[in-house]
């Protein structure tokens, strides 16, 4: 794919709510498809750069996202869309 990545979003919004990744200190938020518990803490992995976060949902790996006012939850990659330039 071309281009360098401008967002990752949420195929169908829930409620028509725009969640985005989210960023903590660490990076972006992943979750590796090779563990059954994507969600633990202890599985998860963290990126610098939506560009990488991208290449990690290419490959099946789950993307935290989030929206004021709501809960962060993981989203696997089949409902991700990556926008790019």
């Amino acid at each position: 794919m071309a281009g360098r990545v401008i967002t990752i979003e949420r195929a169908a919004p829930r409620d028509g709510i725009i969640e985005e990744p989210e960023w903590s200190a660490k990076g972006y938020c992943l979750g590796d498809p090779k563990f059954a518990e994507k969600h633990h803490a202890k599985n998860a992995i963290f990126v610098k750069t939506l560009d990488e976060a991208a290449d990690l949902v290419s490959k099946g790996f789950s993307l935290r996202m989030v929206s004021p006012g709501k809960r962060a939850s993981l989203v696997s990659p089949k409902s991700l869309r990556i926008v790019r330039n």
